[in-house]
């Protein structure tokens, strides 16, 4: 029976918006820290992530994200480190920088991590400068911790990559198919002209013109007390891509 009162206003709906953002920040956030490389301070922090990722409501992200949590829990450092490097560094289809599914590595990639960037610089958001603005788990971390709505926005441009990614990752049968699924279970609802473009996508593949852009894997982790934390601890930082030996 109706209550008539308007939930989508006043201070009900107000609490429910907060609540749906939070639980979307502490979800962009635990993922990524989860694409991270999985060594030093990704196990330091997996403890605050995976109880983090338990206190989310029942549904189909907590299922996700606690099941790629069992897995890297119960499989030896040494496994789940090969098994990252099989899974993002050996096939460009399963890339986690976003431009390349749309540029390639052709010049107007570069164009679009410009883009990238811009929109970081204009939300007050400092990168690294060893980071590239496209990895997934940078903008997943800037949606999380920077600005919620231009994060969203770039996620939400970036659905038929990360879509894609999902398709490539459950094709190869890995756990990581699991963290992209909690990812596009908080975009918006899709569009036809979403699912047109992952088939274009899928069919065409990324431009192939070679520019030379180097690998790149390494992240440095900062702090990520404000969404997920434990008495101003930081967490759910992490490396994203395997550290060159010295």
């Amino acid at each position: 029976m109706s209550t008539g009162i308007d939930e989508t206003d006043g201070p009900l709906g107000a609490r429910r918006t907060i609540r749906r953002a939070h639980r979307r920040a502490v979800t962009h956030q635990a993922v990524s820290m989860l694409l991270g490389y999985p060594e030093g301070v990704f196990f330091e922090r997996l403890p605050l992530v995976v109880r983090a990722v338990a206190e989310l409501p029942r549904g189909k992200v907590r299922s996700a994200l606690l099941e790629f949590c069992e897995y890297v829990t119960s499989t030896p450092e040494p496994e789940l480190c090969r098994h990252y490097v099989d899974v993002f560094d050996l096939r460009r289809r399963r890339s986690l920088h976003m431009t390349y599914y749309t540029a390639g590595d052709t010049r107007r990639r570069g164009h679009a991590l410009t883009e990238v960037k811009r929109v970081y610089t204009e939300a007050g958001w400092t990168l690294d400068v060893e980071e590239l603005p496209d990895h997934l788990a940078v903008i997943l971390e800037f949606a999380a911790r920077g600005d919620a709505e231009a994060g969203g926005k770039l996620l939400t441009h970036f659905r038929p990559a990360i879509a894609l990614l999902g398709k490539a990752l459950h094709a190869h049968g890995t756990p990581y198919a699991r963290v992209i699924d909690a990812v596009c279970l908080t975009l918006p609802q899709e569009r036809r002209g979403d699912r047109e473009a992952v088939r274009a996508l899928a069919e065409q593949g990324p431009p192939a013109e070679e520019v030379g852009l180097e690998p790149y894997r390494a992240r440095r982790p900062l702090p990520m007390a404000e969404v997920i934390g434990d008495e101003g601890a930081p967490c759910c930082g992490g490396d994203h891509g395997p550290k060159e030996k010295q």
